[in-house]
């Protein structure tokens, strides 16, 4: 079986960390996964090295790509083109819809491209993101399928294993606080700054590791309001940080006695506090959906309330200052993990949705 994945941008994001954890899991089970992406943002890296990568903007290549290849099954993430490259290709066969994209006024333009393509099933990555896509679609053809993660590669690193040589560096004064994503107004940069101001008022035991942005649009309005701010001596940023590098970050936080904050507006999943969680690593998010289907509050993690600073920094301290609650909250959500959201036991639902779409039909016709 082979499928094509298309989807507009590739960055080091949550949707094709996602799929990069699939694929790999597919591959095992005779699916060949490709994608297919018209603009790389810096992500390329991470997808290379486990399935062939189609990079271009060019319609009649792209409709070539998929006249050439047999594919069984074309999936389309957020990537409204897609249906017309799909239809002009005179490709046949089933197609499946991943909808991401958090915010409805966003969203609507994908899903509302679909006037001549009918998928076979529309998938989302969590309940919350069900309910934003049955706004447009009728729930009954939304299907929730969690993102997963590879517990052989994000896990807590042995001690021998951490590499305290690479960036960023671990000081061995301070407790480190990770933000880990892109700079732009979703993921709330501004609110990220503010903490790091008021913590910087209150002790100096603390660093901010900001991991990425070095192709967000924002990162020069980020670069300046930091530098603004005079933060530089307190939020250290690293633009750039390969992907295969990360569990050795997730490493030196959990070994510092620190944790991961998010600062979000909006999520349809949030694949950075299950890999947090996954390398032991509590997270502190705001008290929203779809967040809450994933950090369970006082057990993986701390939930605050809105994007109130003074909340956030209070759930901060309280793991921070607690290197016993620390440690209870990190095993537990390194268990929280195994059973809910590593790839073996997510993807598998993928497997199924697959070989019932490709094959349905004709497993059940062998079996009257």
């Amino acid at each position: 079986m082979k499928v094509l994945v298309i989807c507009h941008l590739l960055s080091v994001g949550g949707v094709n960390a996602g799929w990069r954890n699939r694929s790999i899991y597919l591959k095992k089970h005779g699916i060949d996964t490709e994608f297919l992406y018209t603009t790389d943002l810096g992500g390329l890296h991470i997808m290379e090295d486990v399935a062939r990568v189609y990079l271009t903007k060019d319609e009649n290549e792209i409709i070539g790509i998929i006249q050439s290849n047999n594919y069984d099954a074309i999936i389309v993430i957020d990537t409204k083109d897609a249906y017309t490259w799909i239809r002009k290709s005179g490709f046949a066969g089933p197609v499946i819809i991943e909808a991401h994209t958090p915010e409805i006024i966003k969203l609507q333009p994908h899903l509302k491209s679909l006037k001549t393509i009918k998928p076979k099933s529309i998938i989302v990555p969590s309940n919350y993101q069900k309910r934003v896509v049955s706004i447009l679609f009728e729930s009954k053809q939304v299907e929730v399928i969690y993102n997963g993660v590879d517990l052989s590669f994000f896990r807590p690193l042995l001690e021998r294993e951490i590499d305290y040589s690479s960036e960023p560096i671990l000081a061995t004064d301070k407790k480190i606080i990770g933000w880990i994503g892109h700079l732009d107004n979703r993921k709330n940069w501004q609110m990220l700054l503010k903490i790091a101001k008021r913590i910087k008022k209150e002790r100096n035991d603390i660093e901010f590791w900001v991991i990425g942005g070095a192709q967000s649009l924002q990162r020069a309005e980020f670069a300046a309001k930091w530098q603004e701010e005079s933060l530089s001596d307190i939020v250290k940023w690293h633009p750039v940080i390969p992907y295969h590098q990360m569990p050795n970050v997730y490493a030196k936080i959990r070994k510092s006695g620190g944790c991961t904050l998010a600062t979000t507006k909006s999520e349809s999943f949030g694949i950075t506090y299950i890999e947090s969680m996954a390398c032991g690593i509590p997270v502190v998010a705001p008290n929203m959906m779809p967040v809450t289907e994933l950090v369970l509050q006082e057990k993986t993690g701390m939930l605050y309330y809105g994007q109130k600073v003074d909340d956030a920094v209070k759930k901060l301290y309280s793991i921070i200052d607690a290197p016993g609650l620390q440690q209870q909250i990190s095993r537990a959500a390194i268990q929280h993990v195994k059973q809910h959201f590593a790839i073996e036991v997510v993807a598998d639902q993928y497997l199924d949705l697959l070989y019932e779409i490709i094959y349905g039909d004709q497993l059940r016709g062998d079996q009257s």
